[in-house]
C-alpha cells in the first residue's frame, strides 16, 4: 500500500469555475474521489494552498520516509526557486502535472523551476495527468521495496 499526496498549488482551489475552457469544468474534489476510488488499495492525501510558504512547509512535513508526491504548483512553477528547493531537499519522488499544457500557452509558462528537481513533468493532460502521476509512483514505491 502506497501513500501518494497530491499537492495543489494557487488557484486550483477554483477548478471547475477558474476558465473552464482551460482548466476543464471539474471540481479537483469531485475528482479526487473518482481517484481514491480507482487506486483504493492506496492511501490518497490531499492538500491544497494558495500560499507558497505553505506549499514547501507541506512537503517538508509529509516529503521524508516511503511516499510520493503529486505536485501541480500552478504558478509557482515558472516563479519560485524556493519551492523547487523544497522538491530538492525531500526524499520522496515528486512528479509535476499541469492540467493545462503549459508550451502552448504565454511565454512565461514554458520555463519549470521545478522540473530538474522531479522525477517526471505531465502536462496537457487535463486531470487524467494525475491519475497517469499517481500509476507511477505506486510502481516506483513498490519497485523500492
Amino acid at each position: 500500500m502506497a501513500d501518494i499526496h497530491i499537492v495543489n498549488g494557487p488557484n486550483l482551489n477554483l477548478l471547475g469555475r477558474r476558465q473552464p475552457e482551460i482548466y476543464g469544468k471539474r471540481h479537483f474534489e469531485e475528482f479526487l474521489e473518482e481517484l481514491k476510488e480507482r487506486f483504493a488499495g492506496h492511501r490518497l492525501h490531499y492538500f491544497q494552498s494558495n500560499g507558497e510558504g505553505s506549499l514547501i512547509d507541506y512537503l517538508h512535513k509529509v516529503g521524508f520516509g516511503r511516499v510520493g508526491i503529486v505536485l501541480n504548483a500552478g504558478a509557482y512553477t515558472h516563479t519560485s526557486i524556493a519551492l523547487a528547493d523544497a522538491v530538492a531537499a525531500i526524499t520522496a519522488p515528486v512528479v509535476e502535472v499541469h492540467i493545462s499544457n503549459v508550451h502552448a500557452r504565454e511565454a512565461f509558462r514554458h520555463h519549470s523551476y521545478l522540473a530538474p528537481v522531479c522525477v517526471g513533468s505531465i502536462v496537457g493532460l487535463g486531470l487524467s495527468g494525475y491519475a497517469l502521476a499517481v500509476q507511477y509512483l505506486i510502481e516506483h514505491l513498490e519497485h523500492e521495496q
